[in-house]
Parts: C-alpha cells; sequence; structure tokens
C-alpha cells in the first residue's frame, strides 16, 4: 500500500465521519458522537501514516524532502492540521458538535486534493527556491494558523446559526450548541492561536525570502496577501480588546477572515502570478 492510497482512504472517512457529526447534530443521536471521534482519530491516524510515507517514498526515489512542496501536498497537510486542532479542542473543551462544522473543511481539502485534475499529485524534485532548511518551520507555523483560522470560522457558523435562532430548546439544532459565551470565548481563543502562528509563518517565511531570494519582502502577491490577513486579525483582536467586540461581530470577522485565508492560501497561486507560483505545481 502507498501513500496515496492511505491518503484516499483518509478522505473517504473524513467524509463518513462529517455525515456522523451532521447526524448527531441533525437528529440529535447523542451517541453516535463518540463513533464519529473514533473514526476522525482513526482517519487522521491513517493521514499521519500517508503523509509520513510519501515523505519516505520521496528518500526512496532519490529526492528527499518533507511532502510539503507543492499544491497537492500542502492542501493534505491543511487538512492534518485542521482535524489535529480539532480534536485537541474537542479534548481541551469537550464539545463534540463542533465537528458537524470543522471536519467539512478537512473533508472538502482531502476530496479537491484526491480528485482535482487542478493540481499534480507525483513527487518531483524541489525547485531552488524550496531548497533551504526554513522550508518546514514556514509551511508548519502558516497552516497552524491557516487551520485555527478554519476552526474558528466553524465556531463563527455555530455562533452566528445559535443567534439567529428564536427558539433554542433542544428540539432544535440550535439547541444542540454550545451556550453563545462559550462559542464566542473559543473563537476569540482560536483566532488569537491562529495569529500567533501566522505571525510566526511571516517570520520564518522573511527569513527564508531573504536567503533565497536576498530580500527579507519583495511585494510578491503571496506576500502582500499574507499581510493583507495579518492586518484583518491583529485588527478584529484589537478592536475585542480595546472596544470590546464581541459576539455576531467577531464571528461574522471570524467567517470573512477565513475567505481572507483562503485567498491568500489557494487564489493567489493560480489567480496572480509571482515568486510563489511554483505553489500550484
Amino acid at each position: 500500500m502507498d501513500s496515496s492510497q492511505l491518503l484516499g482512504i483518509t478522505t473517504f472517512t473524513y467524509m463518513f465521519s462529517t455525515l456522523l457529526y451532521v447526524a448527531v447534530l441533525v437528529f440529535k443521536a447523542s451517541k453516535l458522537g463518540s463513533v464519529a471521534t473514533v473514526f476522525t482519530a482513526m482517519a487522521w491516524l491513517i493521514q499521519t501514516a500517508g503523509i509520513a510515507l510519501r515523505w519516505v517514498e520521496s528518500y526512496q526515489m532519490g529526492i528527499g524532502h518533507a511532502p510539503l512542496t507543492n499544491m497537492y501536498e500542502s492542501v493534505v497537510f491543511f487538512a492534518w492540521t485542521i482535524i489535529a486542532l480539532y480534536l485537541f479542542i474537542e479534548w481541551k473543551f469537550k464539545i463534540r458538535i463542533i465537528g458537524a462544522f470543522a471536519t467539512p473543511f478537512a473533508f472538502l481539502a482531502m476530496a479537491y486534493a484526491s480528485f482535482s485534475g487542478e493540481i499534480g499529485k507525483e513527487i518531483s524534485p524541489l525547485v531552488p527556491a524550496l531548497q533551504s532548511n526554513w522550508l518546514i518551520a514556514h509551511v508548519v507555523t502558516c497552516f497552524i494558523g491557516y487551520a485555527a483560522f478554519a476552526v474558528a470560522a466553524a465556531l463563527g457558523i455555530m455562533y452566528v446559526i445559535k443567534n439567529k435562532s428564536e427558539n433554542e430548546s433542544r428540539e432544535t439544532i440550535a439547541g444542540t450548541l454550545p451556550p453563545l459565551p462559550v462559542l464566542d470565548d473559543l473563537i476569540h481563543k482560536t483566532m488569537v492561536f491562529g495569529f500567533i502562528w501566522l505571525s510566526a509563518g511571516i517570520i520564518t517565511g522573511a527569513i527564508w525570502a531573504n536567503s533565497a531570494w536576498g530580500t527579507y519582502w519583495s511585494w510578491d502577491p503571496k506576500e502582500t496577501w499574507s499581510l493583507i490577513t495579518w492586518f484583518f486579525y491583529a485588527i478584529t483582536l484589537h478592536a475585542r480588546y480595546t472596544r470590546g467586540w464581541a459576539g455576531m461581530r467577531i464571528a461574522f470577522l471570524a467567517i470573512f477572515g477565513f475567505v481572507s485565508v483562503l485567498f491568500t492560501y489557494y487564489g493567489v497561486n493560480f489567480l496572480l502570478s509571482g515568486l510563489h507560483s511554483y505553489g500550484s505545481s
């Protein structure tokens, strides 16, 4: 069994987990919650094995690099980080229903990686710009931040649904969601966590850029949009601390902020040419 098969299994297992979590949400089938968590954890472990095996396969081919260098590998790692962060939040805060909103992001990412014809899935030699010890540090820090913003967006959607519902009894979908203050607090915490890691990603990226291109900042489209996204979350968090923004404002900002993240990560690679264009391969 090769890495592609393991990652293919991961895709369908995430889909099954998503359906289980949605069943918990819609049909109040709370007993399925633990089953959904078990399948999600199993899928994450299989995905971990798939990523590790792809790394080994690159060495067997004489290429030898971390599987973080093209769009396919980055999408797979993005899904991996989302689930890792979600499982930690579920374990830490004992709120399983978040899975109904977080795991779909990971499933969609894996489905895109598995079935899209836009991106290549082969293991390729590193281009010169990627031949750096800063590769893993930059990619990992960025994607932990991206994953946190994805979970924050999922929590934002939950907050909007909960807030818009006029009847919050246990008979409604909104009634199964955590209280609004709990969701608001989790949105804030995940956004702060993501902001710290995105900042680290920009810093490591600047150091890497200097070693690869001789300059810390070149206003490449990816760099520019990373900065725009950073300022978006910086202003949002600043407004919360100084203006007391909370509730629906923060929920909507968490959702719209993730749109900026997606464009920074995905849209720039395909719509704007620049020094990071190799990432679309």
